[in-house]
Parts: structure tokens; sequence; C-alpha cells
């Protein structure tokens, strides 16, 4: 009985002391590859400030380029896109994004 007592509470630390080294051991994991990552994490940040800024819901590409300078054409686009934008055109054939979440306050400044 003992020792059925002692391999069961030999098993509940041995499996408590590796839960604590694996959390541990991902949020390491997890800190280096956003450290790995910065450079596009912070890029999607700055796209965001700039969509979501109280007066413009549009930006033309041009723009966002300028600000975010360092980043391939397509790079830049696929940064957008995972920020939640979407892309139109206008009828110079200028490209304008602006977030998704904005739509509706899209429409609503177009129809007034």
């Amino acid at each position: 009985m003992e020792a059925a007592i002692f391999s069961l509470l030999g098993t509940i630390v041995g499996g408590l002391i590796t839960f604590i080294l694996q959390r541990q051991r991902f949020k390491q994991d997890l800190k280096v590859m956003r450290e790995e990552n910065k450079t596009e994490f912070m890029a999607e940040d700055t796209v965001k400030h700039f969509l979501e800024h109280k007066s413009y819901t549009d930006r033309s590409f041009e723009t966002l380029k300028k600000h975010l300078g360092g980043f391939e054409d397509d790079e830049l686009r696929k940064i957008l896109v995972r920020a939640g934008a979407i892309r139109t055109f206008r009828q110079d054939e200028s490209e304008w994004w602006r977030l998704l979440s904005r739509m509706d306050e899209f429409i609503e400044n177009k129809n007034k």
C-alpha cells in the first residue's frame, strides 16, 4: 500500500515539474519567435496606425510605402492583408487600402 502511495506521489510531482518546465520553455520559444519576427509585427502595427486614423478611412499605397520603407511592394501588400486591410483602385488606377473593419464608416461617409 505504501509503495502505491509513493509511486502516485512521485508521478504527480514528476508530472508537475514537467508541466512547469514545458510552460517556461514555451514562453521562451514564443519570446524568441516574436523577437525574430519583430519587423513584421511592428510593420503591421504601423499599418494599423495609419489605417485607423480618425480622419482618413483610406490611404494610398504610395503613402503607406513612403512611411513603411524597406519593404518590397508585394511584401508590403502581404503585411496590409495580415493587418486586415483590403485594396481598392480609384478611377485614376491608383491603389488605395482601407481596414475591412472600417467598411461601414467608409460607406456612411460616402453616402453623406
